[in-house]
């Protein structure tokens, strides 16, 4: 069977295997995959598997690949075999979609700064679109540098394989990013929200409020994470044009996160309502994946619709412009900061790689030492100060 049903210690998945082309008695190679959430997911990756399978297959029967001439063909050549998380790859297919064919159309070897620091300007004025006009809109310095950062990457790589003599992406004047500061909710505007969201959102959003998960880890949770006030991130579930599929974590290192008594609560209150869900589905309901939050029926629900759900709540509500999901996270530790929590421990809830990070992408939220800093001066001023200098000054 191409599509079967695989059993791992951390629970059931769903999975995919067939015989790579050109594959004979003798010579058998097999592509499998596993991690997909649903049979029909694993289906599906398994149709576009074979149908990529089959292209490299023929690829290789007309011998070598050709070596990239233009920036169009680098830019190919190094998204096709770049080792990306599916969701990254299909990102960055996305933002090389946005270079002009002018500029890709161009011997890669002649790409010049100069070149570049022009388009960065074009898309900078107009490279985007309004979606329901397509009218020509400008896009933001952050998008043009995640743009620069794909181009770049192409030529790294095409620098590696001696195509090129440098890389000219460095050099061509990239826009300035204005670091935004993070938007961060009250207590009374989280309440808000969480009170008036979907009654199937709202433990969701609590445990996001309380544990500042990414959404991905918090939808890929299952029951047998839960145990004693705490849960215990090890995945995430991504969404892509091909579906939805499990995989690791950022920095693929699972990490322990305590949970607040009220988290506890309605994360048992949530189990006893999901538990009459099963009832009534009774064999219809997916509980091989044993997700924490899913849909009616256990299967997994969409990142990308409970994104979209939160921010059009967040504006029906009128929060502080920008506000959306990942505003909990900011908002959780805002808190931690403001109670003196230490960095690395916060660093290690974030599940960020290390604690750099944690103070890179959130240094405004930072406590200030300034007045501490006045003090101990006048402080060393004061003690190291001759008795009559002092003493004038008292009388000064």
């Amino acid at each position: 069977m191409p599509i079967e049903k695989i059993k791992r210690e951390s629970g059931f998945t769903w999975g995919y295997r067939f015989d790579a082309p050109g594959s004979t008695r003798t010579n058998r190679k097999q592509i499998r995959e596993s991690g997909f959430a649903t049979k029909k997911l694993a289906g599906q990756a398994e149709i576009a598997a074979r149908i990529e399978a089959q292209r490299k297959y023929e690829l290789s029967l007309a011998g070598p690949a050709p070596i990239p001439t233009t920036l169009a063909d680098m830019l190919r050549e190094h998204l096709s075999s770049a080792q990306l998380q599916p969701k990254t790859l299909e990102r960055d297919n996305q933002l090389a979609g946005y270079l002009s064919v002018e500029l890709c159309s161009l011997p890669l070897v002649d790409v010049k700064p100069h070149h570049l620091a022009g388009e960065w300007k074009r898309l900078l004025a107009s490279g985007g679109h309004h979606r329901k006009t397509k009218a020509p809109r400008p896009l933001s310095p952050k998008t043009v540098r995640n743009i620069a950062g794909v181009v770049s990457a192409a030529f790294g790589k095409a620098l590696r394989f001696g195509f090129v003599q440098f890389n000219p992406v460095p050099n061509s004047d990239l826009p300035r990013m204005v670091r935004k500061e993070k938007p961060a909710l009250t207590v009374a505007q989280q309440d808000l929200l969480i009170a008036s969201a979907p009654s199937q959102l709202v433990t969701f959003l609590m445990l996001d409020a309380a544990s500042a998960c990414r959404r991905g880890e918090l939808l890929a949770l299952r029951w047998q994470d839960y145990s004693d006030g705490a849960i215990y991130v090890s995945r995430s579930l991504s969404q892509t044009k091909a579906g939805l599929t499990f995989k690791s974590t950022k920095t693929e290192r699972p990490r322990r996160i305590a949970l607040p008594a009220s988290a506890v609560r309605a994360l048992e209150l949530h189990c006893a309502e999901q538990a009459e869900l099963r009832k009534q589905f009774g064999p219809d309901y997916q509980t091989e994946l044993d997700l924490v939050f899913c849909q009616p029926d256990g299967s997994p629900l969409k990142p990308d619709s409970i994104s979209s759900t939160v921010s059009a709540l967040c504006k029906r509500l009128k929060l502080p412009k920008g506000v959306s999901l990942h505003a909990l996270r900011h908002t959780h530790v805002s808190v931690l900061f403001a109670s003196g929590v230490p960095l690395t421990e916060i660093s290690k809830r974030l599940g960020h790689s290390n604690p750099h990070v944690t103070a890179t992408i959130y240094a405004h939220m930072l406590p200030g030492r300034d007045n501490l800093a006045a003090e101990a001066w006048e402080k060393f001023q004061n003690e190291n100060r001759e008795p009559k200098q002092a003493a004038e000054d008292v009388v000064q």
